[in-house]
């Protein structure tokens, strides 16, 4: 997994409540085993009836066009599990995500992939959002996750909560495996103790006529 540090560019208000994994990433008409995530990004919102593009939607604005942060509302990312909905994001160049309140399993989508989800009190993302809509894709912000701070034009500093083991794993670039293994001696050690102590964990309970292969 790509590491999450920190990230200095463009960000991009979609400042809209509810937004599902549906319309971040809808499923294509023709099914493919390498679909183009880049085009599948927001497909349908970027565009019109007739399929053509829509020049007024934010993100088909060119300010826009190669935004790294994610600026949104309520919500974010419910519907289903849909993974290609992170993928999406990380195709078009976003690798950090801020919003008032984003979906449990996106979320953990989010930090299962390396990109950094930031959830903001309702009036410190009003701030933010009002300094992101004043910039107009015209200065870069940064999100530090080291310092857990926003930092950019029109405003101080916003510090950002995020637990230590979420923050461990961005910053290391770790999945669920590579978190586990990080205790790979403790895990080991365990393993030594157990054969010795509760031998009889050891012992497979098989039905008749199967064969345990060691």
């Amino acid at each position: 997994m790509q590491k999450f540090i920190c990230v200095t560019g463009v960000a991009v208000p979609v400042l809209e409540d509810d937004i599902n994994t549906d319309k971040i990433a809808p499923i294509p008409t023709k099914r493919s085993l390498k679909p183009d995530y880049e085009d599948m990004f927001f497909h349908r919102a970027r565009r019109r009836d007739d399929d053509s593009v829509d020049p007024a939607h934010v993100l088909n604005q060119p300010q826009f066009a190669r935004a790294s942060i994610f600026v949104t509302g309520r919500n974010f990312g419910c519907g289903s599990s849909r993974e290609g909905a992170v993928w999406c994001m990380q195709a078009v160049g976003i690798s950090c995500i801020i919003a008032r309140s984003i979906s449990d399993l996106y979320r953990e989508n989010c930090l299962q992939n390396g990109v950094l989800p930031v959830e903001l009190a309702d009036d410190v993302a009003s701030d933010l959002e009002q300094r992101v809509v004043a910039a107009n894709g015209a200065q870069p912000f940064t999100v530090d996750l080291r310092t857990q701070t926003i930092s950019g034009p029109g405003g101080a500093d916003i510090h950002f909560e995020i637990s230590s083991a979420d923050r461990t794993r961005l910053l290391e670039g770790l999945d669920d495996i590579g978190m586990s293994l990080k205790n790979a001696d403790a895990i080991s050690a365990w393993e030594a103790r157990t054969r010795t102590e509760s031998s009889w964990l050891q012992k497979a309970v098989r039905a008749p006529g199967t064969e345990i292969v060691r």
